[in-house]
């Protein structure tokens, strides 16, 4: 079992930056694939960035050169640097561990999720 705990989220205005920050518990991070998702209102939950278990990064297209997802894992924490913000990115951030090798952008291949933490953009 692993327990996830995401932080950082709040108000910004448009080209502003936020970092959020996934804790992780119960078991080692290290031996997990991490994921950021977010859901915005009356939308589907949907991929915006991940990091594999050796550190191999990928990102949704709508977010590539502005944000960038990093591990620590002698802390057990995965973070996203989020920069020039824009309205659009506003949702409901989602962090997730997924157990197999390797990333995935689907949600439904990650096993574990933290509860969300709440990104708000104002144009």
């Amino acid at each position: 079992q692993v327990q996830l705990v995401e932080s950082g989220g709040g108000l910004v205005q448009a080209g502003g930056s936020l970092r959020l920050s996934c804790a992780a518990s119960g078991r080692t991070a290290e031996n997990y694939a991490m994921g950021w998702f977010r859901q915005a209102p009356e939308k589907e939950r949907e991929f915006v960035a991940a990091i594999t278990q050796i550190r191999n990064t990928y990102y949704a297209h709508s977010v590539k050169g502005r944000f960038t997802i990093s591990r620590d894992n002698a802390r057990n924490t995965v973070y996203l640097q989020m920069n020039s913000l824009k309205p659009e990115d506003t949702a409901i951030y989602y962090c997730a561990a997924r157990s197999r090798w390797g990333r995935s952008i689907q949600p439904g291949e990650y096993d574990y999720w933290g509860q969300g933490t709440q990104v708000t953009v104002s144009s």
